[in-house]
């Protein structure tokens, strides 16, 4: 992407230093020229503005003024020393104050010399005065880092500031390779795609972004270096998918046999909605052209994405093949595993379970008949990806929740056949359609967009704190007509941090409302034994108690079609997709389903946007939108955290347009020109040379 000299350590830069690498290594992975010149400012502060002495006040936020220094001398000792300044222009004096840096200040700051200082103007000793003010010499040098007008802010840690490394540190680390190297800088897109969408060049978006002469020159670097990152990441992905159709071979299920025809025709305790026998029809279609299907099936709370993936399962298993379905938690695992037992009624096709609970004598049994082929599908967490667990012959992998396991987890169980197994994606949470192109945009999409026929919307309202009364009266009409009740609490114990109804005390009011013998509870949260947890959802999922009392820990996972309501404590706390795959707990079964979020009297705007949205829509995908809007797409996803989506300059909530000009150009381009063999494509194919671990490109035939 860069010269050689790019690719130079840190270390060796002029006043960085063993120490100062290492820290930029620890606090932001940064160790090259390269990478520094691509840890881009945050924000700008506006320097076109000059004020006069005269004008200053301590309301105003970030001046700079431009005078002389007419004086200077040290004040104090030891802790108390330090240097005042007096500063002077046409129009006034004021004093700049330094209490660190003393000796520096001494040597550098002179009598009678010229100087921009730029600071907080604050109110002392009956004058104006700024502490600890940038310094520049006047006039400002003109030079390839433009005048700063806008000055950049970077990213730094309080351990980096410790070793001058704060922004102003960081700027002009930048500015001397910017000053020294620049010209190294090599172009990374076709010049095609620059005239075609108006693009600057590499060198100039790198200058002007650190830099800007101005703030158009600003919005063209960052246009173009959004376009680049969107750009890569399609073409990486596209490729990928190119390649897996090219050369990863797929088991062809040519039959519909015995056991998709019988559960279909005679098992089914419902008609499939028209969206579920499109996603069926297009897995069907996938796995008879020969080459790995790779599909995603995003579908809304109970949408019935595991009837499909069930049938999918029972179709690899009509072709002799085995099936596996991986869950991200225990829970959502013996879940699954329930729902498939209770669909096939014990009948057609064996189906185990494997988890980190499963016993070593009932694994010696399982691993055998896995192996014999005696299992037809295997449901687990992921146990199943452990090297022992060993396949008669896999054909369909069915993943649930794909983003909460890594790149490396997921190819694990793709090895487990020598033809690579198919792979079904299901997600329950809605993703933008920008965060989906760049998330799984090498995936095929299946959205099963309709709920089956009888589900009653869920009727949503938002009471205050003063209505808890009202909200307890609800919860016994509930009751009384033989409901259940979820009431979910964001946290376990108090915290002095958080002003929160907590769920002990929580546990506490509930049991004064609803005293036994009429009422039992069943409590849940995280941090119980898994077999505690297993015990008390069993006695709320038969019916045994009437109130589960829990935190997040079932967002996902528990099935009871006789709750009717889905009571969120603090909801202001939650993000909106938790919100939703929350309410989605309930709805389930024919009657009138209702949520209820509670929530303190002073609400910021984003939490009264996130609660007036789920009132108004029960559309997830709507809710998805707004939820990127407010949050961005890490903390959506956690991808932030697993590091699939960590884009610099690219914000897939406001870069839409850029995103699908970006994805557009490189499908066009794969249309013309599939190996890159094209000389203006050449910078394309070195790019996916060095980035792709899989199969060289130029060994595609």
């Amino acid at each position: 992407m860069f010269a050689n000299n790019l690719d130079t350590l840190l270390v060796y830069l002029k006043g960085v230093g063993p120490k100062r690498a290492e820290l930029l290594q620890k606090e932001l992975g940064i160790s090259t020229y390269e990478q520094l010149l691509e840890h881009y400012p945050f924000r700008y502060i506006d320097r076109t503005r000059f004020y006069k002495v005269n004008e200053l006040n301590p309301d105003l936020p970030l001046v700079q003024v431009i005078g002389r220094i007419t004086g200077k001398e040290t004040i104090g000792e030891k802790h108390k020393k330090r240097i005042v300044a007096k500063f002077t222009d046409e129009t006034g004096t004021m004093d700049l104050v330094w209490f660190q840096s003393l000796k520096w200040v001494e040597d550098n700051v002179l009598r009678g010399k010229a100087y921009i200082a730029f600071g907080k103007p604050n109110f002392f000793n009956n004058g104006i005065s700024i502490s600890h003010p940038d310094l520049e010499n006047y006039p400002r040098q003109a030079g390839i880092t433009g005048n700063v007008t806008l000055q950049p802010i970077y990213n730094t840690s309080e351990k980096m500031k410790k070793g001058f490394l704060d922004s102003k540190g960081i700027q002009k680390m930048i500015q001397q390779i910017i000053e020294l190297h620049i010209n190294e800088v090599r172009e990374t897109l076709p010049s095609y795609i620059l005239e075609k969408y108006k693009l600057i060049s590499k060198k100039e978006a790198i200058i002007h972004i650190h830099f800007p002469a101005n703030t158009a020159m600003l919005q063209h670097a960052e246009r173009r270096l959004k376009f680049e990152e969107l750009f890569f990441i399609q073409l990486q992905l596209l490729h990928n998918k190119q390649l897996r159709s090219l050369k990863f071979k797929g088991a062809l299920f040519n039959t519909v046999g015995d056991r998709v025809n019988t559960f279909y025709n005679t098992m089914l305790p419902f008609d499939l909605t028209n969206a579920q026998k499109r996603v069926v029809k297009e897995i069907r279609l996938d796995t008879q052209r020969g080459s790995q299907m790779n599909r995603l099936i995003q579908g809304d709370v109970g949408s019935g994405k595991t009837v499909v993936a069930l049938m999918s399962m029972l179709l690899a298993n009509d072709n002799g093949y085995q099936a596996c379905m991986m869950a991200p938690t225990e829970i959502l695992a013996r879940q699954h595993y329930q729902s498939l037992v209770d669909l096939l009624k014990g009948e057609l096709v064996n189906v185990a379970v494997l988890t980190g609970n499963t016993t070593k004598k009932q694994r010696i049994t399982l691993h055998e008949d896995l192996e014999s082929g005696k299992i037809d599908i295997l449901v687990g967490t992921h146990a199943l990806i452990e090297d022992k667990v060993k396949f008669k012959n896999l054909g369909l992998v069915v993943i649930d929740e794909q983003h909460r396991f890594g790149v490396e987890q997921r190819a694990k169980l793709w090895r487990k056949n020598i033809i690579p197994p198919h792979i079904l994606v299901m997600t329950a949470t809605p993703i933008p359609r920008t965060l989906a192109m760049t998330l799984y945009g090498d995936l095929d999409v299946s959205v099963i967009d309709e709920l089956p026929a009888g589900r009653k919307p869920i009727e949503t309202k938002h009471l205050f704190e003063g209505q808890r009364m009202r909200m307890f009266g609800f919860m016994k009409q509930e009751i009384a007509k033989g409901r259940q009740v979820y009431v979910v609490y964001p946290l376990i114990k108090e915290s002095e941090k958080l002003d929160l109804l907590n769920l002990e005390a929580g546990i506490e009011q509930m049991r004064y409302q609803f005293p036994l013998p009429d009422y039992q509870i069943s409590i849940v949260h995280g941090q119980m034994p898994n077999a505690d947890k297993q015990y008390e959802m069993q006695r709320f999922i038969d019916g045994k108690t009437q109130i589960m009392v829990a935190t997040t820990v079932i967002e996902v996972g528990v099935n009871v079609p006789n709750a009717s309501v889905m009571i969120i404590e603090n909801a202001e706390r939650f993000g909106l997709s938790q919100l939703h795959q929350l309410r989605g707990r309930v709805g389930r079964g024919a009657e009138q389903s209702f949520c209820i979020l509670m929530s303190g009297n002073k609400l910021s705007a984003n939490s009264k946007l996130r609660l007036e949205t789920m009132v108004k829509t029960n559309n997830g995908f709507e809710i998805s939108e707004i939820d990127l809007q407010l949050r961005g797409p890490g903390d959506i996803t956690g991808t932030q955290q697993s590091g699939v989506l960590e884009l610099k300059m690219a914000n897939l909530a406001k870069d839409q347009i850029i995103l699908q000009e970006a994805r557009n150009t490189v499908i066009d381009i794969f249309e013309k020109d599939k190996m890159l063999e094209l000389p203006e494509n050449s910078l394309l194919k070195t790019y996916l040379a060095k980035r792709t671990r899989a199969i060289a490109f130029d060994k595609i035939s």
